[in-house]
């Protein structure tokens, strides 16, 4: 037990056993919802009163506008411990709070219309998300160019296009939109409420996170007016950047949660579990003693990447923008963890690990949307590949 008075080693102070202990509880609530929105493919509005109620959606607002100012650490240890419970609301409710973080951390928006969604959220427990996917484009993090687009009319802009994998889409009431300015070659980004012109399609039917709210989102000539434009026509990207990329820890941290939930499940039941061809419960055979250990060195191992990672980004200010490679090895290392800790606990619990009864195969393919989340595999091996040779080649110099 640490001085937080916690045997979770990566909870270090009484304000995060506090927050922690916040997720335990909403976690034990949602876990037990989970099984029918995830069923049904429906969106867990019951889940997100909870969430407002007790505070979870300032997590990330600056204390200055009411909010609790956490750090990535603790958005990572919130996140985390709430994905325990249900996988689709902490994947969901993070891209809200990491939005709110990355603004925070940018202060990309002018100080009066950041300063009127912090009191939303606050006030009125407003969630927010950046919608930028489209099917022609995939995801935003290929650098596609926008095909929804944007014109300029007397006090403001239209927007028309389509957006996908729109998370939080059934209970947005502002959300900004990326979209190319028409005749030029710029993407702006536009604050867009709900209203005349937004319609939510309801698209999202997956094998897995079912319960997102993923939905397309239609915007048909919507007005936005000039005072919510977050980058027009004028806008010229600084030449010195604030990182923001550890704000993406929080996709990660939701996949370890889930992984956790499998090994505790898989473990219990090995503990209890004693078949009439046997005097003892399975925990005690070897196979099983060695699915359980395979599962604890990926999940210690992934579990203690993802905690150094956010503390290392929290800490190492200046360096932050170096950070950018371990904050991508961070996702692949717990994403494939989780898949390989699900399916070892699928192969400790047997055929039953596929009813439908048990989360487990709810689990299983929950974690499989990780292999879809930005960054990809692809993109962090290669950047790994590139800073291993660039490093080669300057020690050869």
């Amino acid at each position: 037990m640490n001085r937080s008075g916690s045997t979770d080693p990566f909870i270090r102070t009484e304000r995060e056993a506090m927050i922690a202990a916040r997720s335990d509880k909403l976690g034990t609530k949602f876990a037990e919802r989970a099984p029918r929105h995830d069923l049904e493919g429906s969106f867990p509005f019951e889940n997100f009163d909870d969430l407002r109620e007790s505070g979870y959606l300032k997590l990330t607002v600056p204390v200055s506008y009411g909010g609790e100012g956490a750090s990535v650490y603790e958005m990572v240890l919130a996140q985390e411990r709430l994905a325990r419970g249900d996988g689709s609301t902490a994947l969901a409710v993070g891209w809200h709070i990491g939005q709110i973080l990355k603004l925070r951390l940018s202060e990309e928006w002018p100080k009066p219309l950041f300063e009127r969604l912090c009191k939303d959220v606050v006030t009125e427990g407003v969630v927010i998300n950046e919608l930028a996917s489209e099917p022609a484009t995939g995801s935003p993090s290929r650098g596609g160019r926008p095909e929804t687009t944007a014109r300029p009319v007397p006090g403001g802009w239209r927007i028309s296009g389509r957006k996908t994998f729109s998370t939080l889409s059934p209970i947005l009431k502002q959300f900004v939109v990326t979209a190319g300015i028409e005749h030029s070659e710029k993407v702006g980004a536009f604050l867009v409420r709900s209203g005349p012109g937004v319609k939510v399609e309801e698209t999202w039917n997956t094998m897995g996170m079912r319960a997102t709210g993923s939905h397309d989102v239609l915007l048909e000539d919507v007005f936005v007016p000039q005072t919510e434009v977050i980058r027009g026509i004028d806008y010229e990207k600084p030449t010195n950047l604030v990182p923001t990329e550890g704000i993406l820890l929080h996709i990660p941290a939701c996949y370890m949660g889930i992984a956790y939930a499998a090994r505790k499940f898989a473990i219990d039941f090995a503990r209890h579990h004693k078949p009439n061809s046997l005097t003892v419960p399975i925990a005690e055979l070897p196979n099983i003693q060695r699915h359980i250990a395979q599962i604890e060195v990926d999940y210690l191992t992934a579990r203690s990447y993802l905690y150094q990672t956010a503390d290392r980004w929290d800490k190492e200010v200046e360096n932050r923008a170096a950070l950018k490679t371990e904050l991508g090895l961070a996702k692949y290392v717990v994403t494939n963890a989780a898949l390989g800790i699900v399916d070892h606990a699928m192969r400790i619990v047997g055929g039953l690990s596929l009813s439908r009864a048990l989360p487990l195969e709810r689990m299983y393919r929950d974690v499989r949307a990780g292999l879809h989340n930005p960054p990809m595999d692809d993109v962090v091996l290669t950047n790994l590949a590139h800073r291993a040779i660039l490093e080669a080649e300057e020690n050869e110099d």
